[in-house]
């Protein structure tokens, strides 16, 4: 059913028990005034016939007929069109209208009271009479039908019946008139809403005001809605691509190390009488299969997590004090290894823990691995400072070795996925996975020479963020770093020359 159809019908129902409730309350308002006017009159007409009743009862107590004759018919005559009713010493008169002489009476009273009889009911006034001399005392009834107030009733009450029997059908058409004008914004956006297809049309829903609040919240909430929609298709797409990288890249990189595992697993299985040399290592080699394989899945699931992150997961992070933990967990790991820090105090950064954490082990480990000279102790050095760059403060970070060095064609090709040296221990996703987390933080990630030309330095430029002013992280609208490098663009700056 419409909504302009429940208007109606609730109008047309409502309007005329209003009417009704409304005339109720009118006749008896009117009932009251017409029971103050008798009232009125009563008393009114009280004062003159009281005056003759007095005469009358003189003229009783003193026995003469014929003077009584006259302040009888004086006492009728002033009694008009209420009913009078005298009783005294010698008797009762009565004339006019009135209830039977059987039904009792108030013998006095101030204001006027109902009595009923056969159906009928009447206003009476009680009014004591006393004159000058013996057997002058009485009491003078006076009596008003309710016979013209009940009809004047009557005709009130049939006619807001008939009122309220117009008023169904009309308050119901205009209502839904109404009704049906006031709708229209409301099928409009309907009609806006329902025409939204996100399989064949990236319209989304376009909503004029139209000064009706309700209509305006409901599309304002319709909106919101459909942008929450959004978002989450395209997070629940985001995190499809990322599940179909991920085994597609673990099912490519994973086939070479478990193939060797196999075929090492069957050489000892079949030749159970190996040397002790061999076996020595065969196991060797699945052992470094196995580390291989536990390690590109852990960069494949952490380049996963870079890529489903979403910007409430960060917050004002202290890299000065993260580093600090990535140093000594590395010197933990690699006691023979030389780690110098060179940090100042209060470098705060807006980001996600997780992910830069990611990226100091990786660029430690990768300056451990690839930055050892020849013959000679690994030598590592980190550094955090503070910069300002186009008059914005930033966390410049370091980390440098005193290996090879990057030669400068290949300083782009490194951050790509599976890029490593044919003698490298790693899985190829350590810098893609620096790269990625650079591209989150929205920081500049550059490959330069060592210091003195000798070694790599790898320098990360993040905006910084004061600590009491947490800043709004924009992440990067594509984000799947799983994929092959030819579908994805470079999420981060490399040096330019």
């Amino acid at each position: 059913m419409r909504l302009s159809t429940r208007i109606a019908l609730v109008v047309g129902m409502v309007v005329p028990l209003l009417v009704v409730v409304s005339g109720w309350l009118l006749v008896q308002l009117v009932g009251k005034d017409l029971r103050t006017q008798a009232d009125q009159r009563l008393a009114e007409r009280a004062q003159g016939v009281a005056v003759a009743a007095r005469g009358l009862l003189r003229a009783t107590s003193h026995d003469r007929p014929r003077a009584e004759q006259a302040r009888q018919r004086k006492l009728f005559t002033a009694a008009l069109d209420v009913g009078v009713r005298l009783s005294g010493p010698e008797g009762t008169v009565m004339d006019g209208p009135q209830p039977a002489a059987s039904v009792p009476l108030p013998t006095r009273t101030h204001h006027p009271s109902t009595v009923r009889s056969q159906g009928r009911s009447w206003r009476v006034l009680a009014v004591p009479v006393t004159g000058r001399g013996p057997g002058v005392r009485g009491t003078l009834w006076l009596f008003s039908p309710d016979t013209a107030r009940d009809a004047q009733l009557g005709m009130v009450r049939r006619r807001v019946v008939t009122v309220a029997l117009l008023a169904a059908p009309l308050a119901g058409a205009a209502a839904w008139l109404l009704a049906a004008r006031a709708a229209r914004p409301l099928r409009r956006l309907q009609q806006a809403a329902g025409g939204l297809d996100p399989h064949t049309s990236a319209a989304r829903l376009d909503h004029a005001p139209t000064r009706i609040t309700e209509v305006d919240d409901l599309a304002r909430t319709l909106q919101t809605f459909l942008t929450r929609y959004d978002e989450q298709a395209a997070r629940t797409a985001e995190a499809l691509a990322s599940a179909r990288s991920f085994s597609a890249a673990a099912s490519h990189e994973l086939r070479t190390p478990l193939m060797s595992m196999q075929t090492n697993l069957d050489i000892l299985d079949a030749f159970q009488d190996l040397d002790a040399t061999d076996r020595a290592e065969t196991v060797d080699d699945l052992r470094h299969e196995h580390a291989r394989l536990l390690g590109l899945l852990v960069m494949l699931r952490a380049l996963a997590q870079g890529d489903l992150v979403e910007a409430d997961s960060f917050a004002v992070i202290d890299l000065a004090e993260l580093a600090d933990e990535a140093v000594a967990d590395l010197r933990r790991r690699h006691p023979g290894a030389e780690v110098v820090v060179h940090s100042s105090p209060g470098l705060t950064i807006h980001g996600w823990q997780p992910g830069l954490r990611s990226m100091l082990d990786n660029l430690l480990t990768n300056a451990l691995v690839h930055g050892r000279p020849v013959e000679a102790r690994a030598h590592v050095a980190l550094s955090l400072r503070a910069g300002e760059e186009t008059g914005s403060p930033r966390v410049v970070l370091g980390v440098e070795d005193r290996g090879p060095g990057v030669p400068q064609q290949r300083r782009e090709a490194i951050f790509q996925r599976f890029q490593r040296r044919a003698d490298s221990p790693g899985s190829g996703l350590g810098l893609t996975l620096v790269a990625q987390q650079a591209a989150l933080h929205r920081a500049e990630l550059r490959v330069l020479d060592g210091t003195g030309g000798r070694g790599a330095r790898f320098e990360v430029t993040f905006p910084a963020a004061p600590a009491h002013r947490p800043q709004h992280t924009a992440l990067p609208a594509h984000r799947d770093w799983l994929a092959d490098p030819g579908d994805r663009p470079q999420g981060f700056h490399k040096e330019r020359l």
